[in-house]
């Protein structure tokens, strides 16, 4: 049996271009109930758990679950992958007519406290601040200890000319997307995104907004669990579509995930609050959210995975380096995808595959 089980992993993950299946209201395993212990994927997620310990890894492919370690349920400070779910609600908001793109921060009356904003930091663009290029280095809440000693002098740069990752341009883009829409932030999410998806466990209570005497504008602070993370990275890996009804259009997923800006890492860029993975390692169009300390949603099209990691900083401060998990995707990746790929089977057959595989017992 757990032969049988592994080489339907490995059947499984080395096929691509079949649109994934949306869980219902809970999460398919490729298993009666869980993925299989033996197997080699499960094991290479079980290993690395025991060694770094989040509260959660959990990978999915096709829309099953085909291995976890954790609590799934538990929810955590996500921390900066904040920055990716305003950019989908950007994209609602910018399809509804109520946000645009090339509005200035002096259109939009975008001022800060003492030394305020410069005549010239106030011609930068709301597309510049969702590719981090507003040049406006203002001090922000919610900033790391390395964010505030990297941060350019003020004035060194002029709007849209240089990259640097800046929470003054996320934080201000939350207060101008609440100020377009009448909403704020959390609640949004829920409406716009949780509750289209299903999300088993955030509500908008789960959002906080944290802020200082620095600035004017305040840091949107999610507290999400692995599962629910896993659902959001699946959205995107489907284009915004869920159950093939638009949630985030699509000709902004795909406009909020190019590359704009080369980053401080060699095999990253940076669209609209995505980073961007080299498409020579991971292929095409692969994504990812990231947060201080290992909060992590990967997306790889072309493999029809997205893998989640969540970490609690409370007890772990220095957490799990990004490229730490990313590695562990890589193996994962290898476990399975070494042949070329092939057709899949599509229409009632896909179905009938997908049931036979979400009931194949567990390997023993």
């Amino acid at each position: 049996m757990v032969k049988r089980f592994s080489a339907l992993v490995v059947t499984l993950l080395v096929f691509s271009g079949w649109a994934s299946a949306e869980p219902g209201a809970e999460w398919q395993f490729l298993g009666a109930t869980g993925p299989a212990p033996l197997s080699p994927l499960q094991g290479a997620v079980q290993s690395y758990a025991r060694k770094y310990m989040p509260v959660a890894v959990m990978i999915v492919q096709d829309g099953l679950v085909v291995a976890t370690s954790g609590d799934v349920t538990r929810k955590v400070n996500v921390r900066s992958v904040r920055k990716s779910f305003l950019s989908a609600l950007y994209g609602v908001a910018i399809e509804r007519g109520q946000i645009k793109l090339e509005s200035t921060l002096g259109e939009l009356g975008i001022d800060d406290t003492a030394p305020s904003l410069t005549a010239g930091e106030k011609q930068a663009t709301v597309r510049q601040l969702l590719m981090a290029r507003s040049g406006v280095y203002h001090p922000a809440a919610y900033e790391t200890r390395d964010q505030k000693s990297m941060r350019p002098p003020r004035g060194s740069h002029s709007p849209g000319t240089f990259w640097y990752y800046n929470n003054w341009d996320f934080n201000a883009l939350g207060a101008i997307y609440e100020k377009a829409t009448g909403s704020n932030v959390f609640d949004s999410f829920e409406k716009l995104v949780a509750r289209p998806l299903g999300m088993q466990d955030f509500t908008a209570r789960d959002g906080t907004f944290i802020g200082d005497h620095s600035s004017l504008f305040p840091a949107y602070v999610f507290s999400m669990s692995a599962r629910d993370l896993a659902r959001f990275g699946l959205l995107f890996l489907n284009k915004g579509r869920w159950n093939d009804v638009p949630v985030i259009p699509s000709q902004w997923t795909a406009e909020s995930t190019k590359t704009y800006s080369e980053t401080d890492r060699k095999d990253r860029g940076y669209g609209y609050l995505w980073w961007i993975l080299d498409g020579g390692t991971w292929g095409r169009d692969a994504i990812f959210a990231n947060g201080y300390g290992g909060q992590l949603i990967v997306i790889v099209p072309e493999k029809r995975l997205v893998a989640v990691q969540v970490v609690e900083l409370d007890q772990s401060q220095k957490g799990i380096h990004s490229a730490t998990f990313l590695d562990l995707v890589r193996q994962i990746v290898a476990l399975g995808m070494r042949n070329a790929s092939r057709s899949r089977p599509r229409g009632p057959a896909k179905q009938a595959a997908m049931r036979q595989t979400a009931l194949l017992p567990m390997g023993h």
